[in-house]
């Protein structure tokens, strides 16, 4: 017996922005593209590799409250 036809349904695109903002993942996206350029310019800096664990770690800390504050007042406009 032969399956049934299935419907297929457009699943929407995952960094496609919405009305609302940037998507979780193109948020996700860029959040990672910041701390990779923190990671390369503190391991400049103290001119070794810091890893992305302590670029990540150091980045939250220190950098991740006004990085967001900026993201979403910039994605409004």
């Amino acid at each position: 017996m032969p399956s049934p036809k299935r419907k297929r349904v457009k699943m929407p695109d995952p960094v496609e922005e919405s009305k609302s903002g940037p998507s979780l993942y193109r948020q996700f996206l860029d959040e990672r593209d910041e701390i990779l350029k923190y990671k390369w310019v503190r391991s400049e800096e103290v001119g070794h590799d810091i890893g992305f664990e302590t670029a990540l770690i150091n980045w939250t800390r220190n950098h991740r409250e006004q990085w967001k504050k900026d993201y979403f007042k910039s994605s409004r406009n």
